[in-house]
């Protein structure tokens, strides 16, 4: 396999920064939100191993709860997007007729709408509502699911080998996990990857523009935009969310370009 060693370097990156956002802020024992005025801007060292902020928070678990925040909708909107995808491909290139033709102009209609302006739209109803960025960004990734396991398992479906299996009897469940998803499974684990990484972009970006996840609640993108006026006094601040947000998206844009089937 060509380029193995910098995808494995990048999925145990990943997966520390994932232990990190998840075991992260119970380990480190201090409340995010937690102000001491009379500690701003501390350097790192000392009771703080990454400093404090322009409040007096600790950065160390402000970072730790943001990864947690960006990881875990990154988790929901790919699982979500994937199942509805994936369940309504396979869906359209089974029956086919009017059932295909109503789910492809549905999938039309939505493509039609950038899927930043979609999220825009959505979370305008209610402004830092996690559930309905959640709802918002898995809306705009199923589609890339539902064509690509239409496209590549209709002719599967029409191969000599699923036609031989239905006329001895075979139902849908075994065909499609014996014919179907093994050949879609590569390219729904790389869909997977771009998913979570357009996701931590994405409520990231929102945070940037303060119509994401509101304070007190600490978020990558907000974590930027709140710390940018300190950048000369305190550069660790606005250096630490920028670091782990372009880490976490070059490991999974590395885990996304593995080998693609022969």
């Amino acid at each position: 396999m060509t380029g193995g060693w910098p995808r494995r370097i990048a999925a145990a990156l990943l997966i520390a920064i994932a232990a990190f956002a998840l075991a992260g802020p119970a380990l480190i024992g201090l409340d995010p939100a937690q102000q001491d005025l009379g500690r701003t801007l501390m350097p790192p060292g000392g009771g703080d191993l990454l400093g404090t902020d322009n409040l007096g928070r600790s950065l160390l678990a402000r970072l730790a709860q943001a990864a947690q925040i960006s990881f875990l909708l990154a988790l929901l909107s790919v699982s979500s997007a994937a199942i509805a995808g994936i369940s309504t491909g396979l869906a359209a290139a089974w029956w086919g007729g009017w059932m295909e033709r109503i789910l492809v102009a549905l999938a039309d209609m939505m493509l039609a709408i950038p899927g930043l302006l979609l999220v825009f739209l959505l979370i305008a109803f209610a402004p830092g509502e996690v559930w309905l960025i959640y709802a918002a960004i898995s809306l705009t990734l199923w589609i890339e699911y539902f064509r690509v396991v239409r496209a590549t398992t209709r002719p599967i479906l029409a191969g000599s080998e699923v036609q031989a299996a239905r006329l001895l009897g075979f139902g849908a469940t075994y065909i499609i996990r014996r014919h179907v998803l093994p050949e879609v499974a590569p390219l729904l684990l790389t869909l997977m990857a771009y998913g979570a990484a357009t996701t931590v972009l994405a409520v990231a970006s929102l945070g940037y523009i303060n119509v994401g996840i509101h304070p007190p609640t600490a978020e990558l993108g907000q974590m930027m935009s709140e710390y940018f006026p300190y950048y000369r006094a305190a550069p660790w601040l606005i250096a630490a969310p920028i670091t782990l947000l372009a880490t976490s998206l070059l490991c999974l844009a590395l885990l996304a370009s593995g080998d693609k089937p022969q």
